[in-house]
């Protein structure tokens, strides 16, 4: 028995997709042929979540690299940019925020720092601590390489009409908060 009797063969999802076809369809008909019983749904929506996160990754990348920077370096500097005014944060903090390691987030401050776009200062609360601080130029750099990446996101994003983006939203936070919840 089909675990799918909704499935189309026509190539039609009952969506605004048309006849059109991805490489994820081909993938779960491959699966159908030989695993009629198997519901893919789920590999159709994680696999075409992954396609399109590492294509717009991509695309995101180049945008930065306008800048000079990669999107770990993005990371580091936007996360210090959105902590507002004066844009500091100790490297533990950063560290947890980006769910770097300590070496991992050591390597990028290194490079940021080199580059003119963050200075450490020693924190003057805790002497074995240090400070992270956004720089001008590294403010202009992250204020500018938002700008570009996200309109690098609308323009991939104006696929879709307004309502349906929304809606998208809206369901991808459902399904991230419900898969959250249910980690161990």
């Amino acid at each position: 028995m089909n675990a799918r009797p909704e499935q189309r063969t026509d190539g039609r999802d009952g969506g605004d997709g048309g006849d059109r076809k991805d490489p994820v369809d081909a993938i779960a008909e491959q699966w159908a042929g030989v695993r009629p019983d198997l519901d893919t749904t789920a590999m159709e929506v994680f696999g075409r979540v992954h396609r399109l996160s590492r294509a717009m990754g991509d695309r995101v990348e180049k945008a930065y690299a306008r800048y000079g920077i990669a999107r770990g370096e993005f990371d580091v500097l936007a996360t210090l940019r959105r902590a507002g005014e004066p844009y500091t944060l100790s490297p533990r903090q950063l560290s947890g925020t980006l769910m770097l390691t300590t070496g991992g987030m050591t390597g990028r401050l290194d490079k940021l720092e080199r580059a003119g776009l963050l200075r450490r200062s020693p924190d003057p609360h805790d002497r074995r601590g240090l400070r992270v601080t956004l720089t001008e130029q590294g403010l202009a750099v992250v204020d500018q390489a938002v700008g570009a990446g996200l309109a690098v996101q609308t323009e991939a994003l104006a696929a879709l009409p307004p309502d349906r983006a929304r809606q998208l939203t809206g369901l991808l936070r459902e399904l991230l908060l419900a898969t959250e919840r249910s980690q161990p």
